[in-house]
């Protein structure tokens, strides 16, 4: 049985010198969206600051009031509000009031499927409740049942509890997270070790990243079934998958795809999915994978480098994969620099994005010809998996090979073999 859908009216402050306002408030509604809520209304007013005490002047308080027809009509708002706020608003309006931060908590709720990320929502849920917790008392006990806001993991239970108890509650939660990270750390040493290049895919939600990964995927290893979840919607993925691209000349690397941006990312999130998002951290280089047929996609591409930044990730080398052109009317697959446009559900411009990963992450790799004593098979085997090797003859004194290696393999093996070029 379908759930009976909730509705919202949306409000927004827009405050002077805010050029994206509009843009903002159109993201509220796909938020909302996302959390199966119909928008049946808006109001917005211009402000020099958010009201401290009902965000909102009092007459637009009115004005909202006029619009409330359906005593089951929620109110959200476009910024996170103060506990006060919370508690202010619901008695002037008589209705539930969530803000911008409790809509995509609820939407990350929804949507976490490994236990890492359950953990890394519950956190961060239980910490956006912790200081309103008087004021949210009714507005979540209200969220029980029907669509939309569910608030799985921090439901009617956890409204019982005391601070005290929420409090040991996160610090439990956290220190299994952390036994998490510490797994996720030993697997990046692992990779680390191995010496495989880390490449990470970032960029706005929905802007088709795993798309792309599985685009990857199924070029160079078709039919491996190794495709990740993708879907046309805010935050299809929360988890971060890694997917091992061998190429046809032996050359690999790890490509990872992420947890997608938005604006205004609540903290809270940020906070909690950090060990998630240190991937991004550790990467050889970042492809920022932008949607080219969305009208906003410069402001999207701002957010990424800001949520960067603030990983501390600005520095790590970058291409810009300029997705969906097959919906933009421009040419494609075109390469400019280090950028691609392309379309991942056609499956074009896929060489393209490898060419320019090529050029930053195999840039350590040297051409020469060596010649190998039988008695060494061993390695010969080796370069064969793990090297370019374009010519073999066999000669008297060994095997003859004409290759692209590491540099590092080159050295590690150079006792063992006879130089004939380089």
């Amino acid at each position: 049985m379908e759930a009976i859908q909730q509705q919202a009216i949306i409000v927004g402050v827009q405050l002077q010198n805010e050029t994206n306002f509009a843009y903002s408030m159109e993201e509220l509604r796909n938020l909302a969206a996302a959390c199966n809520i119909r928008v049946i209304g808006e109001l917005s007013q211009k402000a020099s600051r958010v009201n401290p005490s009902h965000y909102l002047g009092t007459g637009k308080i009115q004005e909202l009031g006029a619009m409330l027809e359906d005593k089951d009509t929620v109110i959200i708002f476009n910024d996170e509000l103060t506990p006060s706020q919370i508690r202010n608003l619901e008695s002037a309006l008589g209705r539930q009031v969530i803000d911008r931060t409790i809509l995509i908590l609820n939407i990350f709720a929804e949507r976490a499927k490994t236990k890492e990320a359950q953990l890394q929502v519950e956190v961060a849920q239980l910490q956006y409740m912790l200081p309103r917790l008087t004021g949210m008392r009714e507005s979540l006990g209200r969220q029980g049942g029907g669509s939309g806001l569910k608030n799985r993991g921090a439901g009617e239970t956890k409204l019982e509890l005391d601070r005290r108890r929420i409090e040991e509650r996160i610090t439990a939660l956290q220190a299994e997270l952390q036994t998490q990270v510490e797994r996720r750390q030993i697997q990046r040493r692992q990779r680390r070790k191995n010496e495989v290049p880390v490449i990470c895919l970032v960029g706005y939600t929905n802007a088709g990243k795993s798309s792309l990964l599985n685009a990857m995927v199924e070029e160079y290893h078709p039919g491996s079934g190794k495709q990740v979840f993708a879907k046309d919607m805010l935050f299809a993925t929360l988890e971060t998958s890694v997917r091992s691209i061998k190429l046809p000349d032996h050359k690999t690397f790890l490509l990872t795809d992420t947890v997608g941006f938005v604006s205004q990312l609540p903290h809270h999130l940020v906070k909690a999915f950090r060990s998630t998002l240190e991937e991004v951290t550790e990467a050889d280089l970042l492809v920022h994978v932008v949607d080219a047929s969305d009208p906003q996609h410069e402001q999207h591409m701002e957010v990424t480098a800001e949520t960067l930044k603030a990983l501390g990730a600005e520095d790590i080398p970058t291409v810009y994969a300029y997705n969906k052109a097959d919906l933009t009317g421009r040419p494609y697959p075109v390469v400019e620099g280090d950028s691609v446009t392309l379309s991942a559900r056609q499956g074009s411009g896929i060489a393209e994005l490898t060419g320019l990963i090529r050029r930053h992450v195999f840039n350590d790799y040297i051409q020469c010809e060596i010649l190998i004593p039988y008695d060494r098979g061993s390695i010969v085997s080796y370069f064969n998996e793990h090297a370019h090797v374009q010519e073999v003859s066999y000669e008297e004194q060994g095997t003859k090979l004409l290759l692209e290696c590491r540099a590092a393999d080159y050295e590690r093996f150079r006792g063992d073999f006879r130089e004939l070029s380089h």
